[in-house]
């Protein structure tokens, strides 16, 4: 395994840890202040919408506000739908990474399954997802997350901190 391989994957594990321990300052800190959010909406059984400004999504935000506006809103208790929150444990898998055109940017896909329990009741998401991660000192930030969502029905809320 090489270096950049083992960085990428405790990158991941890592921003994994703090979404299940709720330590929302330091799992912003991994998004850079333009990174993009997006979870498509499936159009047929194999094909997902690709432009969130002409298609519908699940979760789209087009900067880190979106997300920041959703920390807001579950530390003041204004979404309801998410109090209380889930205990939640997210995986990650088959870790790919690819060199982009821009210097040291890597384009990085993997398999994730979060498992969640809230009021009695234990679901799970789980899917596909493509960062786009831009070095940041001795690590990296997301500029951007592209989560495709492999659940034909959900029972619940969907929220980021399934993802």
């Amino acid at each position: 395994m090489s270096q950049l391989q083992h960085d990428i994957e405790q990158f991941l594990y890592h921003k994994a840890a703090l979404c299940d321990a709720r330590d929302w300052d330091a799992y912003l800190e991994l998004f850079t202040e333009d990174s993009e959010f997006h979870v498509p909406q499936w159009d047929s059984e194999y094909e997902y919408t690709t432009d969130p400004r002409r298609g519908m999504s699940l979760i789209y935000y087009s900067n880190r506000s979106g997300l920041e506006d959703r920390v807001f809103r579950l530390r003041t208790g204004k979404s309801a739908a998410s109090n209380p929150l889930p205990r939640t444990l997210h995986q990650v898998s088959n870790v790919r990474i690819s060199e982009q055109a821009q210097q040291g940017t890597l384009e990085v896909k993997a398999g994730w399954h979060t498992l969640y329990t809230r009021l009695g009741l234990s679901e799970q998401f789980y899917g596909q997802v493509t960062y786009t991660l831009v070095p940041a000192g001795d690590s990296w930030k997301i500029s951007r997350k592209h989560v495709v969502l492999f659940n034909d029905v959900i029972n619940s809320v969907l929220d980021f901190y399934h993802l």
